[in-house]
């Protein structure tokens, strides 16, 4: 299954896509960090980002039918390995690449639960690609790294000040070394 996530990467060019970073775009997100976002859970409730200040966090665009689909288990493995260190996953499901996620609140938090045991925070379903109606904290991070995600399972490493560190792609698993690597450095920091 990995193997044909990979393939469909490479047919697609890439899983990161570069972001339209403009002086609009600049001058709205100044001085503005991830944890001063407001978003939706999956049951539609509002959720502070703020909770998640002064954590390392973990942004992930999911989709429950995808070829890294099984990357929920090693989030998971990581969330709850390094959740006491002030540490957590932060999962934004999204039906934008290859309609992957077509599932409602309801459906996903059932998948996520039954499927993976997942525990860290699932929000509800955003879009990712830029244009109208592309979620707040997507045009923050495109435009703070001037990177989006190309397919499900984009990462990006955000630091205890809300400020984004790096994006890692979608073959970027949650047991990378580099990845684990920066996340300690930031826990560290």
């Amino acid at each position: 299954m990995r193997i044909l996530a990979l393939a469909a990467c490479a047919a697609l060019a890439a899983c990161t896509q570069s972001a339209t970073v403009t002086p609009e775009l600049e001058a709205q997100w100044s001085g503005t960090g991830l944890y001063s976002l407001t978003v939706q859970d999956l049951a539609g409730s509002p959720q502070d980002l703020s909770a998640y200040a002064g954590k390392v966090t973990l942004v992930v665009n999911t989709a429950s039918q995808c070829g890294f689909t099984p990357q929920y288990a090693g989030l998971q493995e990581l969330h709850a390995e390094l959740e006491g260190r002030g540490f957590s996953v932060i999962a934004f499901p999204c039906n934008d690449f290859g309609g992957q996620e077509p599932g409602t609140g309801e459906e996903i938090a059932s998948f996520c639960s039954d499927r993976y045991s997942v525990t860290f925070p699932v929000m509800g379903k955003v879009q990712v690609k830029e244009g109208e109606g592309q979620s707040e904290v997507y045009s923050l991070l495109g435009t703070k790294t001037g990177d989006l995600p190309g397919w499900n399972f984009g990462k990006y490493l955000v630091g205890k000040d809300g400020a984004p560190i790096q994006f890692y792609g979608p073959s970027t698993g949650p047991d990378d070394d580099d990845l684990r690597k920066a996340i300690e450095a930031a826990l560290g920091a």
